[in-house]
């Protein structure tokens, strides 16, 4: 069987080949492919942390927990025990949270890359979500939605590091919503950029820790 290294294309392209914003992060490791590839794949998300994470986090959150009061003191939903990519083809981790909403596991190649996506209205200060599987993402373009697909992908870098890179596009399916998403996107993507360039540090730090022990 052909891989998609072989095929020089990413499983993303075959989920959202067409899209309208993107953000690319890499990061190269001292470790190689199959190491950081597991670490990757079983880093618990909850665990990235940074200054500039940690506050966009928060004010993300906030029109949530406003709305929970507004509703009369609604309480949170349960914490999450971790959160880990593993979790979406493993049948445990993400798909178990009702709070991770419509996130699916999009496709998987072992080794190399790891694809995941949401369908979602991101410019609403609640953020609305629709789960649809993973066979249906590609194809889906029901109006008023944004299409969300990322990535961890792993290549080997000289003989002996490996370069980690983090994707994720959005495509609309519609003009309006792609207007709505578009004046979002240039308020967020910055701190996109710094949590994702944060679990990509969180990746390298946990291999660093693995082969110290």
């Amino acid at each position: 069987m052909t891989t998609a290294l072989q095929r020089n294309t990413l499983l993303l392209d075959e989920y959202l080949p067409d899209f309208d914003q993107t953000r690319i992060e890499h990061l190269v490791i001292d470790a190689p492919t199959d190491v950081v590839y597991e670490t990757m794949r079983t880093v618990d998300f909850l665990m990235v942390h940074s200054p500039i994470t940690d506050l966009a986090m928060f004010v993300r959150g906030l029109p949530e927990k406003i709305g929970r009061f507004r509703r009369h003191n609604e309480p949170p939903p349960p914490p999450l025990p971790s959160m880990k990519l593993s979790g979406l083809f493993d049948r445990e981790g993400f798909e178990r949270h009702e709070t991770l909403d419509g996130w699916v596991g999009l496709a998987e190649e072992r080794g190399r890359e790891i694809a995941f996506g949401a369908v979602g209205k991101p410019w609403l200060a609640e953020i609305e979500w629709k789960t649809v599987p993973s066979e249906d993402f590609a194809a889906y373009d029901e109006s008023g939605w944004a299409k969300i697909a990322a990535s961890l992908s792993v290549r080997e870098y000289g003989a002996k590091r490996s370069i980690l890179t983090y994707e994720a596009r959005t495509g609309m399916t519609d003009d309006e919503s792609r207007d709505r998403f578009n004046r979002y996107w240039t308020v967020v993507s910055p701190f996109v950029g710094s949590i994702m360039r944060a679990l990509l540090r969180t990746v390298a730090d946990s291999v660093a820790e693995s082969a110290e022990t």
